[in-house]
């Protein structure tokens, strides 16, 4: 079994990506519902975030509102380390037990969703490392049509991540998304047939 990093700053086409490979045969273990379930009602993780950011980042369910908590921490250096540090291991344990499971499966290639890769120093875990880039203008205009977001808070969350170029040149595959969606699809069926030759 091939493990492999997908990773892809904010509205990158990451998430079709992965759509894709899955498509094509792949198993794919998804962070953003490995993060859901680690701070899931009841669990270790959300207790902690009670007591360091306060009860007021619950829903009347006592389920997380995690937009809150975004904006809260969004642009907070310190308080995004802080809530990194309790979220951070809870989905990595997730993740594991997840591929465990495609493992057992057979599965020849596993692809696990990350898009903090190299934010969380997760890299060193994968032997193959797949990133989907597109130029930060692209980025910005798909965030304010797709999103619906302002133009300034685009720009806003697109600067706040580690960019691209420090990414590209970790990565094994890159997957350039800035052209028709044709284009994407067939450069994920290249990278599907050498991840398949590797993991054979």
């Amino acid at each position: 079994m091939l493990l492999v990093a997908l990773t892809g700053n904010i509205a990158s086409g990451k998430s079709t990506a992965a759509a894709e490979f899955v498509r094509l045969g792949a198993a794919l273990v998804d962070s953003d519902v490995a993060a859901r379930q680690a701070v899931a009602p009841d669990t270790p993780a959300l207790a902690a975030i009670v007591r360091r950011f306060g009860a007021g980042m619950l829903r009347v369910d006592g389920s997380l509102d995690r937009p809150l908590l975004g904006r809260l921490v969004f642009g907070d250096a310190p308080a995004r380390q802080a809530l990194e540090a309790i979220v951070h291991p809870a989905v990595e344990a997730a993740r594991v037990a997840a591929v465990e499971v495609a493992r057992t499966n057979g599965a020849p290639v596993v692809i696990c969703d990350i898009p903090l890769l190299f934010e969380a120093r997760l890299a060193w875990h994968f032997p193959r490392i797949v990133l989907v880039d597109a130029p930060e203008p692209v980025r910005i205009s798909r965030l304010v049509r797709d999103r619906g977001m302002a133009p300034s808070d685009a720009i806003a969350r697109v600067q706040a991540q580690l960019r691209a170029t420090l990414k590209r040149p970790r990565a094994d595959l890159i997957l350039a998304n800035d052209g028709a969606p044709a284009d994407l699809t067939e450069q994920i069926h290249h990278a599907w047939t050498r991840l398949i030759a590797w993991a054979a």
